[in-house]
């Protein structure tokens, strides 16, 4: 384990992280997140092949980073959508995972949301992911049904309260 990413025990991260709003400059390392997700091998690989998140994007939504203040790594991202709320994206790197950065994401969207006067953010979940949105407070509100030729599965929906920890 890199030095800069290490938790003892299940105490906070360590302040050598920072969540930031991503720039352009950080389009290339988003996109190559996501391409590169061990969360989306076979049978998930279709949905992020060639998926690409640009400068425009990162310009138009509230994209934030979580950082390793010694090199600036992106170790994960989220992409908050205001109208209507929902959380579009977020990708934790995959040798970052369980080190709480989804944590320290999902607590850093609910500060973004509050502060955009939003009661609660909807959430359509990656399978894999069900479990996690779980244990972060979001409540199950139903499935939404795969969409030929682009999602061939369908995935769960939920709602992440505003304001809960």
């Amino acid at each position: 384990m890199r030095s800069g990413i290490t938790r003892s025990g299940r105490g906070p991260l360590r302040p050598d992280l920072l969540v930031r709003r991503a720039t352009a400059h950080d389009a290339r390392r988003l996109t190559r997140l996501v391409r590169t997700s061990r969360a989306y091998e076979e049978p998930y690989a279709a949905m992020v092949a060639g998926y690409r998140v640009g400068a425009d994007y990162i310009e138009a939504h509230r994209v934030f980073a979580a950082v390793d203040r010694e090199d600036d790594r992106v170790l994960g991202f989220y992409a908050l959508i205001l109208q209507p709320p929902e959380l579009d994206l977020m990708f934790v790197a995959d040798d970052a995972q369980g080190l709480g950065i989804g944590r320290l994401l999902i607590g850093h969207l609910r500060e973004e949301a509050g502060r955009a006067g939003l009661t609660g953010v909807r959430i359509v979940a990656h399978p894999p992911a069900e479990g996690f949105y779980r244990s972060v407070g979001a409540e199950p509100a139903g499935t939404v049904r795969a969409r030929p030729p682009e999602v061939l599965w369908d995935r769960p929906a939920f709602l992440l309260p505003v304001g809960a920890s």
